[in-house]
């Protein structure tokens, strides 16, 4: 399934609920922010190795994957709702931080 795929699915998961109203830019991004204040709390406290090891424990993982699909679900449908090609968008930003950061090949963090 390509990102217009889950785009187009969750155009028309909306759209059989009527939510159209609902799905304003403003009301997607407070929506977006939430989960990932959701996401965010499931590592808020941990260590950076319990982070690390939390995709390990099976319960831990299917709360990350929840919340991981939530950011991503209602980030595919704000794009979707203001016209705005993620994948294009993404290639886009990358292209302007390749030239804003360029590689630092042989040079250590504290050398930079």
């Amino acid at each position: 399934m390509t990102l217009e795929d889950l785009a187009a699915r969750q155009r028309a998961f909306a759209e059989a609920r009527a939510w159209g109203p609902f799905h304003t830019p403003k009301n997607l991004v407070m929506a977006l922010s939430a989960e990932v204040g959701e996401l965010t709390e499931l590592f808020q406290w941990l260590t950076p190795e319990e982070a690390t090891a939390a995709p390990q424990d099976p319960a831990a993982r299917a709360r990350i994957e929840d919340e991981l699909a939530d950011v991503l679900l209602y980030l595919t449908r704000l794009a979707d709702v203001l016209g705005v090609d993620l994948i294009a968008a993404a290639h886009a930003k990358i292209d302007r931080n390749e030239t804003r950061f360029p590689p630092n090949i042989g040079r250590t963090a504290l050398e930079r």
